[in-house]
């Protein structure tokens, strides 16, 4: 009697083990996307808008993660090394994709061994200044900068963020010298700028463009190959006789390595179809964001040669975080 019971016992337990097995291997599939910087700002914002689209092909669910420190490395890390399975990836800015490979000495992960998935969107980099500078176009600027060397401040968000590095590459274009005030972050630098504290600020054009369009700054150029859909009136820095001085931020989203092809394919098809929606278009437009949504071929040479470009601009300027 007791050898059936635990015949019966055993039967029962299997059969839980296979339901529990089958539940498991039937689960939802969930994305997880890892922002590694604060919630608030544009890297977090667009990949919000497109998880919104990506919800319906996740019946798990799409969760933005915001892990946040050290210029973007600590979430970076996380992803990194997570299983290569296309369901974490991190979506993210320049820095821990292209940038702080040639600004810190050693790194936790390797940027190089990222894969490639897409480019969710462009913004690009604009000239900033205090409307107390009397100069209106780029050209005046760089003769007014000429004539009062080291005279004019620029704001950064911080040593080695993209607008740092953004007027270093303007400074060794043009010869212009001015004297770098590093700050904690966009707003507190537009603060100042607005406030007449600093001069100068090269910042990205969703951050800038309300202060533009309420006159209480100035924007003089765009960082572009084309004129900006948020800012079709301000010309680019080639049209003003500065055809090198090109400087997007962009926002790519990159795999662990080992990530298949498939895998790599499906979550870029899925992000480009959400990028082709009216209503996305008009909510990254708000952010002065141009949807991208680019294969992942075309992506990894974007990033290589995005990393080559601001390799030799942070040599040059002799940029180092260690």
């Amino acid at each position: 009697m007791l050898n059936s019971f635990v015949r019966r016992l055993c039967a029962a337990c299997l059969a839980g083990a296979c339901l529990l097995g089958t539940a498991s291997a039937q689960s939802p599939q969930a994305l997880k996307l890892v922002v590694p910087f604060p919630a608030g700002g544009t890297a977090d914002i667009l990949p919000r808008v497109v998880a919104e689209k990506l919800r319906a092909q996740y019946p798990g669910g799409v969760l933005i993660d915001n892990r946040t420190g050290a210029g973007g490395n600590i979430g970076a890390e996380l992803v990194f090394r997570s299983e290569p399975d296309g369901n974490t990836l991190l979506v993210s800015p320049p820095a821990p994709i292209a940038i702080n490979q040639h600004l810190y000495k050693k790194l936790s992960f390797d940027p190089a061994k990222w894969v490639p998935v897409t480019v969710l969107a462009t913004v690009p980099n604009v000239l900033v200044v205090s409307p107390k500078l009397p100069v209106k176009n780029v050209q005046e600027f760089i003769a007014y900068a000429k004539a009062n060397p080291g005279k004019l401040s620029y704001g950064s968000q911080g040593n080695g963020t993209t607008s740092h590095l953004t007027a270093s590459l303007f400074m060794q274009l043009t010869g212009v010298e001015m004297v770098h005030i590093p700050y904690k972050g966009t707003a507190p630098a537009l603060v100042d700028l607005v406030g007449g504290q600093i001069d100068v600020f090269f910042d990205n054009l969703s951050s800038s463009l309300p202060f533009h369009q309420a006159g209480k700054l100035r924007i003089l150029g765009v960082a572009d190959e084309q004129r900006s859909h948020a800012l079709p009136d301000v010309p680019t820095f080639a049209e003003q006789k500065l055809p090198a001085m090109n400087a997007v931020t962009w926002f790519a989203v990159v795999a662990p390595p080992g990530t298949p092809a498939d895998k790599v394919a499906g979550v870029q098809k899925a992000i480009a179809d959400a990028l082709a929606l009216p209503d996305v278009k008009q909510k990254f437009a708000e952010q002065g964001a141009e949807p991208r949504g680019w294969d992942a071929a075309r992506t990894g040479k974007f990033l290589q040669a995005e990393s080559a470009k601001w390799n030799k601009v942070i040599k040059s300027a002799k940029v180092s975080l260690d």
